[in-house]
């Protein structure tokens, strides 16, 4: 990067909101509807407001996510756009952000467990039937989890036929997901680390690394480093 260019250190946004519990009304809304509509006409309530930018379309997401999920925490923003399957396997900590477009796909008899204060951004995708995202992770925008894969065996038959093998997939607190990055089944991502946009990872990454790359490598150790006030 040139020396020329100018950067500015700015105040997080997300990450700093303090919790707003919801208001009694809208929980007293969510418990209504899990008691008067089954999973499917839920599922068909919600797309009715999915596509929606307006006040009411929010709340109307995050009332039906809370009368469907096995748990759903406070101040929870869902966008437009977003897609489930099995959200009775889900929970839902306080104060996640979900980007529009993003899908996540739980199994049945799946667990599929999002921390507090998580920020999500849009378009991205989660094989969720066995997955934890522990509290405060940013996930970039595009961003994958897959968590099977066909066997491919007996080779004389389609591979999209044969089994699939489930792995848990972890994504440990205040780890950060670059843009577009892919993690593979099987893998845990230690605490604080960061994964470079467009990673593609295959093992476990350790605490506070760094990893990029097609697959993801270690490229160094978080360190803390002097501000731009200090320089």
């Amino acid at each position: 990067m040139s020396e020329s260019v100018k950067s500015r250190i700015v105040k997080a946004v997300h990450g700093l909101q303090n919790l707003k519990l919801d208001p009694e009304y809208e929980l007293g809304l969510a418990e209504y509807l899990r008691h008067q509509y089954s999973n499917e006409g839920l599922i068909e309530l919600y797309g009715r407001f999915v596509l929606g930018d307006g006040d009411f379309d929010k709340l109307m997401r995050r009332t039906i996510w809370r009368a469907m999920a096995r748990q759903f925490g406070h101040g929870v923003n869902i966008g437009s756009g977003v897609g489930f399957k099995h959200l009775e396997t889900f929970e839902i900590g306080n104060q996640v952000f979900i980007g529009s477009q993003s899908y996540i796909q739980g199994r049945f008899d799946g667990k599929c467990i999002i921390g507090n204060h998580v920020w999500i951004g849009p378009q991205s995708y989660f094989d969720a039937r066995d997955l934890i995202i522990e509290d405060f992770v940013g996930w970039g925008p595009g961003a994958k989890v897959l968590g099977s894969s066909h066997t491919g065996v007996p080779i004389n038959i389609p591979i999209i036929k044969t089994d699939l093998e489930m792995k848990p997939v972890k994504i440990e607190a205040e780890a950060d997901i670059g843009m577009n990055a892919v993690i593979l089944p099987g893998v845990t991502i230690g605490k604080g680390s960061i994964v470079g946009a467009g990673s593609v990872v295959t093992k476990d990454v350790p605490p506070f690394a760094i990893v990029a790359g097609i697959p993801a490598r270690f490229f160094r150790w978080r360190e803390e480093t002097p501000s731009i006030k200090e320089k």
